[in-house]
């Protein structure tokens, strides 16, 4: 992990979204991106479904623990009003801040994560979905925010595509 996003780094991802047939191949590249400069125990993507207020997993770096397709009901928590009302950075620093927003956190912890980011991914003033990266107590830091929303901006293509 180096921690700087480069142009190269990007340019790289967005050929291998233009040229891929499938989606994983895309949501594998920011993963590697996100691994590289974020860092992360585990690096999940949602999208976001508006008619139940739920998000679904789409994509997983840790498909046996965390598969493609699971659902989580965001309706009414604070969690959901941060990152899907207001599209904005949510940011759990320690264990704490993680067994207070999600509801699957012992699952967490036992894989090692007591922190987690979570980035909106948003097109157009509309959230699309989030991008998540989880890690050790800590780790996350504000200075982070901002290559954590160019890897999310990224997926918006995908999240485009899933949603037709």
């Amino acid at each position: 992990m180096n921690g700087i996003l480069t142009a190269d780094d990007i340019a790289q991802a967005m050929e291998v979204a233009a040229s891929s047939d499938g989606m994983q191949a895309a949501f594998t590249a920011v993963d590697e991106l996100a691994q590289g400069t974020i860092g992360h125990r585990l690096f999940t993507v949602m999208r976001y479904l508006p008619d139940t207020v739920e998000v679904e997993r789409l994509y997983s770096s840790n498909s046996s623990k965390y598969p493609p397709g699971g659902r989580k009901p965001k309706q009414g928590t604070p969690w959901g009003d941060v990152v899907l009302d207001r599209g904005e950075v949510f940011i759990a620093p320690d264990a704490d801040g993680v067994r207070a927003a999600f509801s699957d956190h012992a699952l967490l912890f036992q894989m090692g994560i007591s922190a987690i980011m979570n980035v909106p991914i948003r097109f157009r003033g509309r959230v699309l979905g989030t991008m998540n990266l989880s890690h050790e107590a800590g780790h996350f830091t504000s200075d982070m925010i901002a290559p954590g929303r160019i890897l999310a901006a990224l997926l918006v293509p995908m999240l485009l595509e899933h949603s037709r």
